[in-house]
């Protein structure tokens, strides 16, 4: 089997594409100019250097391949040109898909995110069935992934094979750039979370998604949403449980969530758009902290077989990881 995979250079995709070549899988994989190719090291695959926001020129990669497993998004809590992610992350997949039809790729698994489902202020635990819309979507992010899942769920619809996959938060090694939770567990490292707000994710091991991609090519419905996650925590339980892995001390001060809101404000105002630097909290997040993102993989585990996995092990591994490629300094073996 040919596969066509986006986004293997990232931290989810790496992932993946490392468990369809366990397979014996044939692999066709997407890279940017700029991607650095670490995760790829030791996958014996063909790579492809191209653009979601060029989809055409994809074109000749798709011909030939048996499946499309599209991962790649542009993931940041904060960017200059909205239009950009919106290119990427909407456009980027509606004509991937077209092309992949039109050349005959005969099944798909798009990877979305449990961002797209509708959270609630009172933490109630979601899944694929609560009622969502675009109006539910807090920043760009969001929006872009829950229209990206509309135009793979469309194409479902219309009779394309293409199966949805709803990571939740994604932790584990090889969290190169790193992503926002990545970042979490590196400032927790160097001692830079002071505090904490009151909110909660839902923590998933990356092994177990990526393995998800290569079960739900055969087990998936087309058009059916799949949440992929492990253990609901509030932020304050993720940070004691990297203390109580690493022995640094866990933030006892609680702030506000208008606290946080005024922080992010400025850091998003002068790093972002005078210093022209990702900022390190921006008002979206902030309002994105409000919701309790605690979501049920009940469909997944019935109908794919999907294993929710107790979320040590994962943490463990990121933190080894982070801290073996210099994110952070070793640990105290006294502390």
């Amino acid at each position: 089997m040919r596969v066509f995979i986006t986004g293997a250079t990232g931290f989810v995709g790496g992932h993946v594409a490392r468990a369809y070549a366990t397979e014996g899988a044939s692999l066709r994989l997407l890279t940017r100019q700029t991607s650095r190719l670490d995760s790829l090291s030791g996958i014996d695959a063909d790579t492809v250097v191209g653009d979601l926001r060029e989809p055409e020129k994809l074109r000749s990669a798709l011909e030939g391949c048996d499946a499309l497993v599209h991962v790649a998004a542009d993931y940041r809590l904060w960017v200059r040109d909205p239009a950009q992610m919106y290119a990427a992350n909407v456009d980027g997949t509606r004509e991937l898909l077209r092309i992949a039809r039109e050349v005959g790729v005969q099944r798909v698994v798009y990877t979305s995110s449990v961002a797209t489902m509708g959270f609630k202020r009172d933490g109630s635990i979601v899944n694929e069935d609560t009622p969502v819309s675009l109006a539910d979507m807090i920043g760009t992010y969001k929006r872009s992934k829950f229209l990206g899942e509309q135009e793979a769920i469309r194409a479902a619809q219309a009779g394309q094979h293409v199966m949805i996959l709803n990571p939740t938060t994604p932790i584990g090694p090889g969290d190169a750039k790193p992503t926002p939770t990545g970042r979490i567990i590196v400032d927790f490292l160097n001692k830079k979370f002071p505090a904490y707000v009151d909110t909660g994710l839902n923590l998933v091991d990356v092994a177990e998604v990526a393995r998800m991609h290569v079960v739900a090519l055969e087990k998936g419905t087309p058009g059916e949403r799949y949440i992929l996650g492990g253990e609901n925590l509030t932020l304050k339980q993720i940070l004691d449980r990297m203390s109580s892995i690493t022995g640094l001390p866990s933030p006892t001060m609680k702030v506000p969530h208008a606290v946080a809101m005024a922080f992010a404000f400025f850091d998003e105002n002068f790093t972002g758009r005078l210093l022209g630097k990702e900022p390190r909290a921006t008002v979206e997040a902030v309002r994105m902290g409000k919701k309790t993102m605690f979501a049920s993989s009940a469909k997944a585990e019935r109908e794919l077989g999907f294993k929710v996995l107790p979320v040590y092990h994962a943490m463990r591994s990121a933190i080894d990881w982070f801290i073996a490629h210099g994110y952070a300094p070793a640990l105290d073996k006294h502390q």
